[in-house]
C-alpha cells in the first residue's frame, strides 16, 4: 500500500506498525502539505458493520481529547470501504524506545513523564474514557520531550450500562490491572494501576512482573504482592516508592481516587526532589464494606471498544506508537521555571450541546500569536443565558501565579479567572474586570488548571482570548 493514495489527499509513504485490527502508515497531505500518521482498518473487518462502527466510535472519541498530552484525531473516512483515521504526526521515539536507549531514568526524569500521562489520562478520564492500555509504547515523544499518550483504540466511556465487555481480557499483560485480568469492568483505577507500572519501569529498567506468556504475567498481577521499586533502585525517595504501590494496589480501591490525584501526589514527590517536604501526602481512601463511590461523569461519546484488539493484547499488545526516526533524547521535559500555560478545550458546563464552544481553537488562546484566538459562540444580542462560559488552560502542574493576562481583539466583555485541580471543578481566584485589549487579572489562588471565564459579552455577539499568560 505504499504509494498509495487515500482520499485523494493522504500518500502512504511508510508502514509503521501493525495490530490485530488495524496498521498505521506514515503519510503525506497533499492537501496542507505536512506528515500525517494513517491509521488504517485491516480489510477483513471492513465486512462486518460492527467492527466498522467501533473503528468510527474510536475517531469520535478520542476527537473529544484536545489535551498536549494526547495524540490529535484530524480526520475520519473511508476509501473503497476502507476505514482510515488520520492522526497528527509525533516525529520522536516512544518511552519503550527511550528506556532501551538510556536505561532506567533519573527519579525526576521519570516523575516529570509519568505527570504528563497522568494529565493527559485525567483529561481523558473527565470526558468520559478510560484508555485500558496504557503502557510505555502507547507515550510518544516528541521534538521537544513533551510526552503525548496515543492509541485509544481499546478505550471505552465510562459507566455506561450494558456496554462494559465483562470476561473479555484487553490490555497488555505487563501492565494489567488485577480486574482487567480478570475481565472484570474497568474504571479510572484501571489506569492508574497501568501508570503505575510504566513508573516502575521507567525508574527500576524492568517491568513489575514478568512471565513466560501473557496469562502467566496476568496472573502475577493479580496474586503477587507489588514489589519496591527501592530494591532496584535505592535512591528512589520513599515517598515515590509509596505512591507507585497506592497506585499498583492489588484493590482498586486501595488505589489513588482518581488520576488527578495520583499526578497530586506526583507532583509532591517531585517538590521533594528540590527540597520542598511540605506537601500533603494523597491518601487514598480505603475500601469500607463496600466499592468507593464513584464520581459522576460527562458523557459525551460512545464506547469505543475493538473487540478485535483483545487477540492483539494477547499477542504483546498494538504498536501504539507512530514512531518514526529516533531523536538524541537531549530534550526532556522540564517541570520548574516560568509557569506556561496550554489551552486544552472549552469549559461550558451549561452549553446544548454540553462543554461545545470551539474547544478544538482552545490552544490558540496560548499560542503566542496575538493574530488567533479562541472565541465564544456567536449569541443573538449579546447575551449568554448562562451563568458563563470560558477556556481551560493547563499550568502542567499546580501553581500559584500572582497573575493572568489576558489578551483579546474583542474588548469590552467581562471575565474572571477560576482555579482547580481537574477540569471539571473551579472556584473563582480574581475579581471580574471588564476586559480591555490587554488586561492583568491579580490571583489569589492557585490550582493545576485555570479557565478565562466569561460570564458577560458587553455588546459583542462572540469574545475571543487571543493570549493568556501567567505571571
Amino acid at each position: 500500500m505504499v504509494g498509495e493514495l487515500i482520499a485523494g489527499r493522504y500518500e502512504l509513504e511508510e508502514l509503521v506498525g501493525s495490530g490485530g485490527m488495524s496498521s498505521v502508515y506514515r503519510a503525506h497531505d497533499r492537501l496542507l502539505e505536512r506528515t500525517v500518521a494513517l491509521k488504517i482498518l485491516h480489510e477483513q473487518f471492513t465486512r462486518d458493520d460492527d467492527y466498522v462502527e467501533r473503528f468510527r466510535r474510536e475517531a469520535r472519541a478520542v476527537a473529544q481529547l484536545a489535551h498536549p498530552n494526547i495524540v490529535t484525531v484530524i480526520d475520519r473516512g473511508e476509501q473503497d470501504g476502507r476505514q482510515f483515521i488520520v492522526f497528527e504526526y509525533v516525529d520522536g521515539m516512544n518511552l519503550k524506545e527511550l528506556m532501551a536507549q538510556e536505561g532506567p531514568l533519573s527519579p525526576r526524569e521519570a516523575i516529570e513523564l509519568a505527570l504528563q500521562v497522568a494529565r493527559g489520562l485525567s483529561f481523558a478520564h473527565d470526558q468520559g474514557l478510560v484508555h485500558r492500555d496504557v503502557k510505555p509504547q502507547n507515550v510518544l515523544l516528541d521534538g521537544d520531550g513533551r510526552a503525548k499518550v496515543t492509541d485509544f483504540g481499546i478505550a471505552h466511556a465510562v459507566d455506561v450500562d450494558g456496554m462494559t465487555i465483562t470476561g473479555t481480557i484487553m490490555g497488555t499483560s505487563n501492565y494489567i490491572a488485577p480486574e482487567q485480568a480478570r475481565g472484570q469492568p474497568v474504571d479510572e483505577q484501571t489506569d492508574v494501576y497501568s501508570l503505575g507500572c510504566v513508573l516502575y519501569e521507567l525508574l527500576a529498567g524492568e517491568v513489575p512482573f514478568d512471565g513466560d506468556n501473557f496469562v502467566a504475567v496476568a496472573m502475577r498481577h493479580v496474586n503477587d504482592p507489588v514489589p519496591s521499586v527501592r530494591d532496584a533502585r535505592p535512591d528512589v525517595t520513599p515517598r515515590l516508592d509509596w505512591a507507585i504501590r497506592q497506585a499498583m494496589a492489588k484493590d482498586r480501591n486501595e488505589r489513588f481516587d482518581s488520576m488527578a490525584d495520583f499526578a497530586a501526589e506526583l507532583e509532591a514527590c517531585h517538590a521533594e526532589l528540590d527540597g520542598n517536604e511540605g506537601a500533603t501526602m494523597v491518601v487514598p481512601p480505603r475500601a469500607s464494606g463496600g466499592a468507593r463511590p464513584r464520581r459522576r461523569r460527562r458523557l459525551r461519546v460512545l464506547p469505543a471498544v475493538l473487540a478485535g484488539v483483545a487477540l492483539a493484547a494477547l499477542a504483546g499488545g498494538l504498536l501504539g506508537a507512530f514512531t518514526l526516526r529516533d531523536h538524541d533524547g537531549s530534550k526532556k521535559p522540564s517541570a520548574s521555571g516560568a509557569i506556561r500555560l496550554s489551552g486544552v478545550t472549552a469549559y461550558d458546563p451549561e452549553g446544548r450541546p454540553r462543554g461545545q464552544e470551539h474547544n478544538q481553537d482552545a490552544k490558540f488562546a496560548t499560542d503566542n500569536n496575538q493574530t488567533t484566538y479562541w472565541a465564544t459562540e456567536h449569541y443573538d444580542g449579546a447575551q449568554l443565558n448562562k451563568s458563563g462560559v470560558g477556556v481551560i488552560l493547563d499550568a502542567h502542574r499546580t501553581v500559584s501565579p500572582k497573575t493572568i493576562t489576558v489578551t483579546t481583539d474583542t474588548p469590552g466583555y467581562t471575565a474572571e479567572i477560576l482555579a482547580g485541580d481537574s477540569t471539571s471543578s473551579f472556584h473563582p481566584v480574581s475579581r471580574q474586570k471588564t476586559v480591555d485589549r490587554v488586561t492583568t487579572f491579580d490571583l489569589s489562588g492557585g490550582g493545576h488548571y485555570f479557565v478565562v471565564w466569561i460570564t458577560d459579552l458587553g455588546e459583542n455577539s462572540s469574545a475571543h482570548v487571543n493570549e493568556a499568560r501567567a505571571g
